[in-house]
């Protein structure tokens, strides 16, 4: 097969005007021009010509002629252009929707993701209110909380800390230019409160060992579960002391219980006739 190089002079030659042509390149121009035939009175080309083979695309914007080149859109000096081969086919490409055009989604007002912003309208807080914050805590006030109290406090640092890197994304996408500083401030107080709430748990956790170590050598704590962890002995002396106590005043007291009811029987057998004689005329006279 002849290479492109080899066909380029005898095309120069045969397209080349001269005065005297020959009948090597009239032969040859003959070949290459349409002839018109006579083909049931209909005049017609050699070659087909047909406009609808070339038309492919019929819906409304497109393009009159169909594409067949394979680097289209490329560039000629770098050879870069679309990562993927351009779409012939006879479809129309879509339209993008206008935002109004779009549906409605519900969504829930009180979903979770909606912590993740200090407000549903807007997703960047102002330099203003960021700075708007107090000191962190300090470990000598977490002392004095409980465990429920730490936990909770934890918890609301770590969405406040969400919200901050919330913001901080937001504001990078959009290249916004402020806000950064106070944002980091922001949440430097935050963290400064989480450092106190570790450092205040893990005194707790020292003092526990502590008091594990304690309660081992101590025969009053029970460690193993079964029964009463603590059980003093003092406190049982002194109760075995007290039933005795006890015991010992209850004797004594049916004792003189006794002696009192004798007493009382023997009054009432007294006569009034054996009484002394001074208290005669003064009975007599309330006669």
């Amino acid at each position: 097969m002849a290479s492109s190089r080899a066909v380029r002079p005898s095309l120069a030659a045969i397209l080349l005007p001269s005065s005297r042509p020959t009948s090597s390149s009239t032969a040859a121009a003959a070949l290459l021009l349409p002839r018109k035939t006579q083909q049931n009175g209909n005049q017609v080309s050699r070659f087909s010509t047909s406009p609808t083979l070339l038309k492919r695309h019929t819906y409304a914007g497109a393009r009159k002629t169909r594409d067949n080149n394979k680097h289209r859109g490329e560039s000629t000096i770098r050879r870069t252009g679309p990562r993927w081969r351009l779409s012939v086919s006879d479809e129309p490409l879509p339209r993008p929707v206008a935002p109004k055009d779009l549906p409605q989604v519900e969504t829930d007002p009180n979903h979770g993701l909606w912590d993740f912003f200090y407000d549903k309208t807007t997703t960047v807080n102002p330099p203003t209110q960021d700075s708007q914050h107090g000191r962190p805590w300090s470990v000598e006030e977490l002392r004095h909380k409980s465990w429920d109290d730490l936990h909770k406090l934890w918890w609301v640092c770590v969405k406040e800390r969400n919200r901050i890197a919330t913001s901080s994304y937001e504001r990078e996408k959009l290249s916004l230019g402020f806000g950064a500083a106070e944002a980091q401030k922001r949440d430097a107080m935050v963290r400064m409160t989480m450092r106190a709430i570790k450092h205040t748990l893990t005194e707790r956790f020292y003092v526990w060992e502590d008091a594990v170590k304690l309660a081992e050598e101590d025969p009053e704590v029970d460690l193993s579960g079964n029964g009463n962890a603590y059980t003093p002995m003092e406190y049982l002396e002194e109760e075995e002391e007290g039933e005795g106590e006890r015991d010992l005043h209850g004797s004594r007291g049916s004792e003189e219980q006794q002696l009192a009811d004798q007493d009382k029987e023997k009054a009432s057998e007294v006569d009034p006739s054996a009484l002394p004689a001074s208290q005669t005329p003064r009975d007599s006279a309330r006669v």
